[in-house]
């Protein structure tokens, strides 16, 4: 854990130890297009009281160019990870073209439940190692340290989270799990996120993501997913802010890095 994250846990240290009560915030789908809205949601998120956030960085977002080969960009993740928020490496294009012959299950998760950007939904063992350690590769040499790799939409095959426990990654999320791909533990934790793609969804999102949180804010951890285009919506991110200053009153923000790191010390205490 780092000094900084130390440092938040001090104050309320007895709070802490008597309920492990935690929130994760995470940003998904950031990229140099996103780059400015994304800087937008921190800066709100630090005034709200949420320090650090798990950022979801897309190495090539719908074939527009590297990430890394974008220094400004880069130079700005850096930034923000010697400020404890955390890289996580999410996907690699986010995108997944169609097939040919899908079943209707595979038609609705790829285009209803997300809109063709399940690209790890089926990807086979190689082809996914390849993606993620190229990922991989390229952010180490960019100066950066992600340990989590998460698949957009959370569709990642079995053969997926093979290939991300051979990168040597320490952890993946899906919508209800955090797993610890080091000892194969999966921590429920559902995450409420939003789809704004058009009005209905978002009215549906809100309906759903209120009734949702009084049963998701009873776990030890409470899982945030924010995408870019949330920020436009004024009551979608009137409803984020509302839930956050609810957050804040019992649990600590963290980032899913630092919130692994101390289960692993739990566990390893209590052995």
């Amino acid at each position: 854990m780092t000094s900084v994250v130390a440092t938040q846990f001090l104050p309320l240290a007895s709070a802490a130890d008597a309920t492990r009560d935690f929130t994760v915030v995470s940003l998904h789908d950031v990229a140099p297009s996103s780059r400015a809205v994304t800087d937008k949601i921190i800066s709100e998120l630090a005034h709200c009281g949420v320090r650090v956030c798990s950022l979801l960085v897309v190495p090539d977002y719908h074939h527009q160019g590297l990430a890394t080969k974008d220094r400004q960009f880069i130079s700005w993740l850096r930034d923000l990870e010697s400020k404890d928020h955390e890289i996580v490496i999410h996907g690699y294009f986010h995108e997944r073209p169609r097939h040919p012959n899908e079943a209707l299950r595979d038609k609705f998760l790829t285009r209803f439940y997300t809109h063709q950007e399940g690209e790890f939904y089926d990807l086979d063992y190689e082809e996914a190692l390849r993606r993620i350690t190229n990922a991989r590769d390229e952010f180490r040499a960019s100066g950066l340290t992600p340990r989590g790799f998460v698949a957009p939409a959370w569709l990642l095959s079995k053969e997926g989270e093979t290939a991300a426990r051979d990168a040597e990654f320490e952890y993946t999320t899906r919508l209800r799990t955090v797993c610890d791909l080091r000892s194969g533990e999966e921590f429920p934790a559902r995450s409420m996120v939003y789809s704004v793609r058009n009005n209905w969804r978002r009215a549906v999102s809100l309906a759903w993501n209120s009734a949702l949180f009084p049963f998701v804010r009873e776990n030890p951890l409470l899982r945030l997913s924010i995408h870019p285009p949330d920020y436009s919506h004024p009551a979608i991110w009137r409803q984020i802010l509302r839930f956050i200053s609810v957050m804040n009153e019992t649990r600590l923000a963290t980032t899913y890095r630092d919130w692994l790191a101390e289960q692993r010390s739990t566990a390893g205490a209590g052995e």
